[in-house]
C-alpha cells in the first residue's frame, strides 16, 4: 500500500463513526446504511487530491457525506412518490421501550427538512456551531438561530 493510500485509510478509520452516523441519519436499512457507507468512501476517495486543507479534514468529511446523503435521499424521496413504497423502522434492539423512544425520535427527525436534519445531526455529535456553520456554508448564527427553531418544532412534534 503506498503511502496516499495509507494515508487516506487511517483517516478513514479515524471518521468511520461520522460517515456512519450521517448514513444512520438518511437511511434506516443496515444494507442502504452500508451502500451509502461505501459510495461515501468512493466518493472520498476521489476526492483526496483534491482537498487542499483549507478546512478541517472532519469538515470536509461530514461535507462529502451530507451532500451525497441529501442527494440520496431526494432520490429516494421522488423514487417512493412514483413507486409509493414505504419502509419499516429496523433496530437490533435490546429494549423495547428504548427502541420506540429512538424510533419516535428519528421519525421526527426525518419529517424535517434535509438542512434542518442536518443541522441536527452535527448538534448531536458534539460539533461546535463554528463547525456546523463551516460544513453546512452557513453562519453561526443561523446555526444558533435554526436550532432553536427546530427544537421548537420536535417539541411540538412529540405533542401530537
Amino acid at each position: 500500500m503506498n503511502t496516499k493510500e495509507q494515508q487516506f485509510t487511517n483517516i478513514i478509520k479515524e471518521h468511520e463513526r461520522t460517515i456512519y452516523t450521517v448514513c444512520y441519519m438518511f437511511s434506516e436499512d443496515t444494507d442502504e446504511v452500508n451502500d451509502l457507507y461505501q459510495d461515501i468512501l468512493v466518493r472520498l476517495w476521489q476526492g483526496f487530491d483534491s482537498f487542499e486543507g483549507k478546512s478541517d479534514i472532519r469538515t470536509w468529511i461530514y461535507r462529502v457525506s451530507l451532500n451525497y446523503c441529501i442527494n440520496f435521499s431526494n432520490r429516494k424521496k421522488k423514487q417512493r412518490e412514483r413507486l409509493n413504497l414505504g419502509k419499516g423502522f429496523h433496530t437490533d434492539g435490546n429494549s423495547f421501550e428504548k427502541n420506540l423512544q429512538i424510533k419516535q425520535l428519528y421519525k421526527r427527525i426525518n419529517a424535517l427538512g434535509l438542512v434542518d436534519r442536518s443541522v441536527v445531526l452535527l448538534w448531536l455529535e458534539g460539533l461546535s456551531y463554528d463547525e456546523i456553520g463551516a460544513i453546512l456554508g452557513i453562519s453561526v448564527k443561523n446555526v444558533s438561530f435554526k436550532l432553536v427553531r427546530i427544537k421548537e418544532q420536535l417539541k411540538k412534534m412529540s405533542n401530537i
